[in-house]
């Protein structure tokens, strides 16, 4: 299939896929891709023992690692190289040893080479974890080649 007759969502999907294949480090934390649209992902992971800290919370690295693949996949959706240029975290609530947190990534703005997102993480209850902004920034290189098969 060729790239300029893919549907948007088609395209989202197809990056996806691409960047997933090569993604070693979400893939070792048990993450899954649970949705994939142009400018948005769903992104989740069990929080394992081995991810608490001092506390027996989950170590704020690791919720901030799942925001920002999220983050990652959504802003890669459109078959452009995109990377990270800044962004925050705000922790509100602590995970636990077995919580299922899911982070939800949507874009905010677009334009040119720049692109905002808003990353919400929650649990498997529905409460509010963290809240991540990330600023994109498009390199060189796309994710699917021109003629996919």
């Amino acid at each position: 299939m060729n790239v300029q007759t893919m549907s948007a969502q088609q395209l989202a999907e197809a990056s996806a896929q691409a960047m997933w294949s090569e993604d070693r480090a979400s893939q070792w934390l048990g993450m899954q891709i649970d949705a994939i649209a142009p400018g948005r992902a769903t992104l989740s992971m069990e929080v394992a023992r081995s991810m608490t800290n001092g506390h027996d919370s989950c170590h704020g690295g690791f919720i901030f690692t799942l925001a920002d693949s999220a983050f990652a996949f959504a802003c890669n959706s459109y078959n452009q190289r995109a990377v990270a240029q800044m962004v925050q975290i705000t922790y509100i609530a602590p995970a636990y040893h077995g919580d299922r947190l899911t982070a939800e990534a949507r874009e905010i703005s677009r334009r040119g080479r720049s692109g905002i997102y808003d990353i919400r993480v929650s649990n498997q209850k529905g409460e509010h974890i963290a809240e991540f902004r990330g600023h994109s920034r498009i390199v060189k290189g796309t994710l699917v080649p021109e003629t996919t098969e």
